[in-house]
């Protein structure tokens, strides 16, 4: 039984800093690419980042490249999400999401990812 907990979402003003966590269970972690994505009211869902957990292979968009980064802890089935300098537009709820199978050009395709979590919330002010 595949499970992805999320957690580390708060509130937080501009500027500041947020880790996400997500912790899978239920599957051989290595051998998935793990996502972040993010979905603000009345806006579609988009890709934040993502990483190959066995080469750790990391993606970001281009809305958080230099801001957030996107880690894994093997021994833990953990991924994490360091966000820095927040802005308010990074606001939203914040998903991760596992893939068995996917070419590295769908790593920011959310229909390609199997297994979901059910999201934690970030909010900027």
């Amino acid at each position: 039984h595949v499970q992805l907990v999320e957690s580390g979402g708060g509130s937080v003003q501009a500027g500041g800093s947020l880790r996400l966590s997500c912790k899978a269970t239920g599957y051989n972690f290595i051998r998935y690419c793990m996502g972040w994505f993010r979905q603000a009211p009345g806006k579609e869902r988009e890709a934040v980042a993502g990483i190959w957990i066995g080469s750790g292979t990391e993606h970001y968009s281009d809305s958080v490249k230099g801001r957030f980064t996107i880690s894994r802890d093997n021994a833990q089935n953990t991924v994490y999400l360091q966000m820095n300098s927040l802005k308010p537009e990074d606001t939203g709820m914040y998903y991760c999401a596992a893939s068995r199978f996917l070419l590295s050009g769908d790593v920011f395709t959310d229909v390609k990812y199997n297994y979901w979590g059910q999201g934690t919330q970030v909010t900027v002010s």
